[in-house]
């Protein structure tokens, strides 16, 4: 019989996430006693090997740049891009609370922010993206929430949420390294777990016509749908669930077993997109989810091969921490990847890499001789899908690689179900008591903030919010601070 660990605090917090460490930052300031429990070695979830930008709206990057954005702008482009299922209450509190309560908050745990990128959807430049992306803004995070007295703890797998008398009163577990049983009495509970989207069983059952595809784990490694078992386990209300967000530049991992987890593949300006036909079929510069994968899906098979040359693959980055020293990129790793994949082939002439990935020579060679037109030309736009050619050059520099890419299940704008106070709802629509949930857990926030799909910059930004609601009135609930009130763009 195992031995059993016990431990005893006022806000146990499940998952050291992005939600996870601004839940923990908020509760310690409240004074409360808070544990984060982490399943895996590492921390920071999802959000650490992100792009770190999030959706703010009237950031000091935009004046200094001369961008005009109103809460009422980003509204109607995230509402626009989401559709009628998004949760339009949520959209404007975070949008509202954005500057204060997200950009300047985080720049008092450490976090810097250096710049704005363009994204679709986005009308206006409001991705904001933190120094090291979202390696830095997740290790500030994670030693801002040690520096307030909080704790971590590793290795330890939670898979059960105590109730008594209707009411969250602890957690139970695993030690995953001694296979120690964890008991944990609290006083409020907060569940931030991250998505499903490392658990394809989770991700078919949510998306069933996917089943006939291969499709790759794409979020943090922890990322199982733990949390929402739990929560469900307890009575909590799982809603949107169909709403998994994918990418298409991403090529499996051949060193994970049964490749089943994909490597996501960065900043390659140039490159173009061929399906197994050799055409050409989207404008790459559109990369979202929103656009690039139905393109990607309506194909036959739905993947699609990355076209690139010597020159473009010094611009290959690789978002997985075995390619990564900190925040910079190993190129001798990068290499290895591109040597050793069975998905990633290589030759010396454009008419020999048509046949290493089978797709029909004359049609792929034709695609490639339109395009390197285009560039010779010094044209604007390439003709046929409108792509910016700025920071695109002929294909004329050997070798060539062919990176095989598949859909890549990457968030969940479903989820958890909670009201604007971030409590864990039931399906009758009534709060659990002391049973409290943030993040990806929670579709971003509430459930479904997000619609159908997403601004980028709404993923992290609302996870991270959401999770300082939770820790407020989490903290609130057992009578220490005020709960969570921020402060609005407006009144």
């Amino acid at each position: 019989m195992a031995n059993t660990k016990n431990f005893e605090t006022d806000i146990a917090i499940v998952g050291s996430g992005g939600a996870g460490m601004a839940a923990g930052i908020e509760a310690r300031d409240s004074g409360a006693r808070t544990i984060v429990f982490e399943k895996s070695d590492e921390l920071g979830g999802a959000a650490i090997i992100s792009g770190g930008g999030c959706c703010i709206v009237g950031s000091p990057i935009q004046k200094e740049m001369g961008i005009e954005d109103t809460p009422d702008l980003a509204f109607n482009d995230w509402v626009k891009w989401g559709g009628p299922g998004t949760d339009v209450v949520w959209a404007r509190y975070y949008i509202e609370h954005s500057l204060h309560d997200l950009y300047h908050w985080a720049e008092v745990q450490g976090v810097k922010w250096i710049d704005m990128k363009p994204q679709e959807g986005n009308s206006v430049m409001r991705w904001t993206r933190p120094e090291r992306n979202g390696l830095g803004l997740m290790t500030n995070l994670i030693d801002s929430f040690r520096e307030k007295g909080g704790e971590i703890i590793n290795n330890i797998e939670i898979t059960k949420i105590k109730i008594k008398n209707g009411r969250a009163v602890g957690l139970g577990g695993v030690n995953t390294s001694t296979g120690e049983e964890i008991n944990v009495r609290s006083k409020t509970v907060v569940i931030t777990t991250g998505g499903f989207n490392s658990n394809i069983d989770m991700v078919i059952e949510a998306r069933p016509e996917f089943n006939e595809f291969k499709v790759m784990e794409g979020s943090g490694r922890g990322s199982t749908g733990s949390g929402h078992k739990m929560v469900t386990e307890v009575g909590g209300y799982l809603t949107h669930m169909e709403n998994v967000w994918f990418y298409v530049y991403a090529t499996p991992d051949y060193l994970y077993p049964g490749h089943k987890r994909g490597l996501v593949c960065r900043h390659i300006p140039g490159y173009i997109w061929v399906n197994q036909q050799g055409k050409r079929f989207h404008n790459e510069s559109l990369a979202g989810g929103n656009s690039a994968s139905p393109a990607m899906l309506s194909q036959t098979p739905p993947h699609a091969w990355a076209i690139v040359d010597k020159e473009m693959k010094a611009f290959l980055e690789i978002a997985d921490p075995y390619y990564r020293n900190g925040d910079q990129i190993i190129r001798e790793k990068v290499e290895e990847l591109l040597e050793n994949s069975p998905y990633i082939k290589k030759a010396n002439t454009l008419e020999v890499l048509a046949k290493e990935i089978n797709v029909d020579p004359k049609t792929f060679l034709n695609e490639i001789e339109r395009y390197n037109a285009a560039c010779a030309e010094g044209l604007e736009n390439e003709p046929d899908f409108g792509k910016p050619l700025k920071q695109s050059k002929p294909f004329d520099t050997p070798p060539y690689y062919g990176i095989q890419f598949f859909p890549l299940a990457r968030k969940n704008f479903g989820g958890i179900k909670t009201d604007i106070r971030c409590r864990v709802l039931n399906k009758h629509f009534e709060p659990i008591e002391a049973l409290y949930a943030a993040g990806e857990a929670c579709g971003m926030a509430g459930g479904h903030i997000n619609g159908r799909a997403g601004l980028e910059g709404t993923m992290l930004g609302p996870s991270i919010f959401s999770g300082r609601v939770a820790g407020g009135w989490a903290s609130n609930e057992i009578g220490l601070g005020s709960g969570f009130i921020g402060k609005p763009n407006r009144t």
